[in-house]
């Protein structure tokens, strides 16, 4: 008899449930209730076995659809195609799919929020609150928080504390809820292991504007030397919320629409003005201060240390890898600086046709080996103290078509392009987006995913909300940091990506973007002949910038391998 699989199971039981409580379909977020990218706690991948970090499915009664952005529409279809039907997320439900406005669907009012509902469906009357359990439960063992102190974060708490509270005053907001962990995080200088990739402790914070704080946390992570520490702030249960609100005396609250569920919003609607929806902390969290840029450039050198002594160790070694193979090499490069702790998400190691897979992520069915004309995308970061890192590199050890080469000169022309662009005149992700893709565009290529994010300073290496991409216009700031990284993809055949962290500067006055990350790029894989002046300039510039920075800590081949790539 052939074995069921898991996600099968608990769409069986899914439909029952939606049989049983008279619903046409139930919809699965990916997200647990603090609503983190990476949580250990995936409710998308166990019900469709996608594992991509966007996306949603509705089970319905006889079909079931799952919802993902340009980034992960090849990667659904592999993972998740027998039991769904693929669709790319569009700004509305597409009622041609489901009529809608005649159906009843079910979500988990604590799993959403309202802006997201609201996103995905023009009528949310019919939505219906109910939960289902998905009895997924943690074991993780648990971990205790830990401070950052003024000499890593730059900052007293108490300083960022008065901060949010100006804000709350010229408002006129009485309470500020922030139900995001890395605001929670970045506000009081915690750290904590919740989450497999970001040093992030799942955590909840209201804000009086009397300045009165009441953190809900799970109090076995915190120490009694940090209680003492938190002598001020009031420590609350994680299930104590409503108890909490009802104590608070009337007034206007302020919530994050982002991650604030529906469930938190009704509580405290029906006792409050809600009166603003954007968490004053995120835009706060995204300038870092001078020492944060110092911290994260130390570990930026750390890391390019380790990924120029991988690039090398790739392209000479003759011997038969895999991606695993490859994948391992990293980690373990990595592995020998004492101040890494573990990667910043799930390396990305395609090879050939797997490389076409934005997101890919290697296994025991997928896992190649590398051809040797094969083209290599090797999409990495890592988790050091005190800095977040994110970089990825196509290479090759063979030789490569003069189409490929001109399509990664393309890519690399609008990498070039982004961090070396007037700020003063391409002032949001909006205008240098267009910039990123003009090369590609000219000859009638393009790419499915934003050219940037923003990346947090020790948290999560994705934030917002800067971004570089068609819809972000939010203002480009000194302090920000954020990803370059414009690509091509050709299904079934390979994928480039370039990707560097960048952060902006102040020089002469103006705003600058200065690299953060130090590694070499493939010269072997660009048509000189169609890059200009300035580009040639930025390439020679930028490969004695890393030689400079990281050549103490090669060896003699690895020096001389770098020093030939500065001309």
């Amino acid at each position: 008899m052939a074995k069921i699989s898991k996600e099968i199971k608990v769409i069986k039981k899914l439909k029952k449930f939606i049989y049983e409580n008279n619903l046409d379909g139930y919809i699965i977020p990916k997200n647990d209730k603090f609503f983190t990218e990476y949580s250990n706690t995936n409710i998308l991948s166990t019900v469709t076995n996608f594992t991509g970090s966007a996306g949603f499915a509705i089970i319905l009664r006889k079909t079931n659809y799952l919802f993902v952005d340009g980034r992960y529409t090849l990667q659904a279809e592999k993972q998740s195609g027998k039991e769904f039907i693929i669709i790319e997320i569009p700004h509305r439900f597409p009622k041609n799919l489901i009529k809608i406005h005649n159906s009843k669907i079910g979500f988990d009012p604590k799993l959403f929020t309202e802006k997201t509902l609201k996103t995905y469906f023009k009528d949310t009357t019919l939505l219906i609150p109910v939960e289902f359990d998905f009895k997924l439960r943690s074991r993780k063992k648990i971990r205790k928080i830990f401070l950052l102190n003024k000499s890593i974060a730059g900052e007293n708490s108490s300083t960022k504390i008065n901060k949010v509270v100006k804000y709350m005053s010229k408002n006129k907001i009485d309470y500020l809820y922030t139900s995001a962990g890395e605001n929670v995080n970045w506000l009081l200088n915690i750290r904590g292991k919740n989450l497999q990739n970001s040093p992030l402790v799942n955590c909840k914070l209201i804000i009086t504007k009397e300045k009165r704080l009441y953190l809900f946390i799970d109090q076995r992570k915190i120490s009694k030397k940090i209680k003492h520490h938190f002598k001020k702030i009031i420590l609350c249960n994680e299930n104590s919320f409503f108890k909490v609100i009802n104590n608070l005396k009337n007034g206007s609250f302020c919530i994050d629409d982002n991650t604030c569920s529906i469930f938190e919003q009704k509580i405290i609607s029906s006792k409050f003005r809600v009166t603003n929806l954007n968490d004053p902390i995120y835009n706060l969290k995204s300038i870092k201060n001078d020492t944060e840029i110092k911290n994260t450039l130390k570990a930026h050198i750390e890391d390019g240390v380790a990924l120029t002594k991988f690039l090398y160790w790739f392209k000479f070694n003759q011997k038969v890898l895999t991606e695993k193979t490859i994948e391992n090499k990293l980690e373990s490069l990595r592995k020998k600086s004492k101040n890494y702790l573990y990667p910043s998400f799930d390396t990305i190691a395609g090879s050939g046709p797997n490389g076409a897979i934005i997101h890919y992520r290697s296994n025991s069915e997928t896992n190649r080996k590398i051809n040797k004309n094969d083209i290599l995308l090797i999409d990495s970061g890592g988790q050091y103290k005190w800095g977040t890192t994110d970089v990825t590199r196509t290479t090759c050890r063979g030789k490569i078509s003069d189409t490929k080469k001109n399509i990664f000169t393309r890519v690399l022309k609008g990498h070039i392009a982004v961090v070396t662009s007037n700020l003063k005149k391409k002032f949001n992700g909006y205008l240098l987006d267009k910039e990123a893709r003009k090369s590609l565009n000219s000859v009638g290529l393009d790419y499915a995913h934003g050219t940037g994010h923003g990346v947090g300073f020790f948290l999560n290496v994705h934030e917002g909300p800067q971004a570089i991409s068609k819809y972000n216009r939010v203002k480009l700031k000194k302090g920000m940091i954020l990803s370059n990284e414009p690509g091509y993809y050709l299904n079934n055949n390979y994928g480039i990506r370039i990707e560097n962290l960048i952060y902006i500067d102040i020089l002469q006055n103006n705003l600058k973007f200065k690299n953060l990350t130090f590694a070499p790029i493939d010269l072997d894989m660009v048509n000189f002949k169609l890059l200009n002046n300035k580009e040639r300039k930025y390439l020679f510039d930028y490969h004695l910038n890393v030689y400079s920075t990281l050549s103490n800590f090669l060896n003699g081949t690895e020096r001389k391998w770098l020093i030939n790539l500065i001309k």
